[in-house]
């Protein structure tokens, strides 16, 4: 069996010389090279054509993100970066997320060996996930020209959306493409927590709706506002009265993920039954799949991203193998299949 051929590059000898011993202990991964900056790794990239690239955000001569920016230009390659989970560590991640990289994983805090066995599973199952990736999908967004209307008033009292890898980038170009004033929305993105308040603002900035990370226990659900789980609790929706709340919960983690969309979707089908719409775009695994199965046995609509534009389609794909969904469509296409299930339901 082939090997993935995976590029390190990092400033620090001494994490350089961890992962690759990390990565060559997985008999499908091979270290090819390393490079100490991007000017280094710009010809060990075209001497060894790797399969996936490891990259540290912060490195002296360029930065990891300005050398990104230049290698999806010239050259698209799956890309894992190196992140301090720190609040200065989520913009530029964030920003690596947008300009195209696959997924992040951060430089570990470990010193016992029960948790370094943790690590090195954490980093050699996103590098498989990377080689798999598909980093060439249609991105863009949902050009103006074709600015999406709903007509008003609908029966759906809440839209859920759900995402994992890629995710971050998905998440952005749906909610940045649908009007204001909808039903409220909420929104499961597996993310760490450091990362969770900076995604939320970053999407608020780009959104006609107003976005915000659910911070507090409980909230009421409001109109044209959009509401994203914590990295480090679940998301459910309740009712109390006639009124709608959304509300943290510790439970542990669903599919080795807190949030979990799955929490988030059973919820949304037992509180909300047939009026909601549940989305579930790019991501690894199968989050979020017997959620929106129950969501459709309720009579909710359900929609989700086709392969051609997820980075990886296991979530959505898991979802459509069980018969959950009732829509497969394309990253462009779904900010107006979501108002066409409003409209659908008046």
């Amino acid at each position: 069996m082939k090997k993935i051929k995976v590029l390190i590059v990092d400033d620090s000898p001494v994490f350089r010389a961890l992962l690759e011993q990390l990565i060559n202990s997985d008999p499908m991964l091979e270290v090819v090279a390393s490079a100490e900056d991007p000017y280094q790794a710009r010809d060990l990239i075209k001497q060894y054509n790797p399969d996936v690239i490891t990259l540290d955000i912060e490195m002296p001569k360029m930065n990891g993100v300005q050398f990104l920016k230049n290698l999806m230009r010239l050259r698209p390659t799956p890309v894992v970066m190196i992140s301090t989970l720190t609040q200065h560590g989520a913009e530029p991640t964030l920003t690596a997320l947008e300009l195209g990289a696959v997924d992040y994983f951060p430089k570990p805090a470990v010193q016992n060996t029960a948790e370094m066995v943790d690590y090195k599973d954490l980093v050699n199952d996103k590098i498989k996930m990377a080689a798999g990736a598909n980093v060439c999908q249609e991105s863009g967004h949902a050009s103006s020209s074709q600015a999406i209307v709903c007509k008003g008033k609908t029966s759906v009292e809440i839209i859920a959306i759900g995402a994992s890898t890629g995710g971050t980038e998905a998440v952005r170009q749906v909610l940045s493409a649908l009007p204001a004033g909808l039903p409220p929305i909420v929104i499961t993105q597996h993310i760490s927590a450091m990362f969770s308040a900076s995604f939320a603002q970053r999407l608020n900035e780009n959104c006609a709706i107003e976005v915000k990370e659910l911070s507090v226990n409980k909230a009421p659900l409001v109109n044209g506002c959009a509401y994203v789980a914590p990295g480090d609790k679940h998301l459910v929706v309740v009712k109390q009265g006639h009124h709608l709340y959304c509300q943290l919960d510790d439970r542990p983690s669903v599919n080795r993920h807190k949030p979990s969309v799955d929490v988030m979707f059973d919820a949304v089908a037992e509180t909300v039954g047939p009026n909601a719409i549940g989305v579930i775009l790019t991501g690894m695994g199968q989050d979020g799949a017997k959620g929106m199965l129950k969501m459709r046995q309720q009579g909710a609509k359900t929609i989700a991203q086709d392969q051609a534009s997820s980075v990886v389609w296991g979530m959505p794909r898991v979802a459509v193998e069980m018969n959950a969904v009732q829509e497969v469509k394309s990253l462009k296409q779904i900010p107006q299949q979501i108002c066409d299930c409003l409209d659908g339901h008046s």
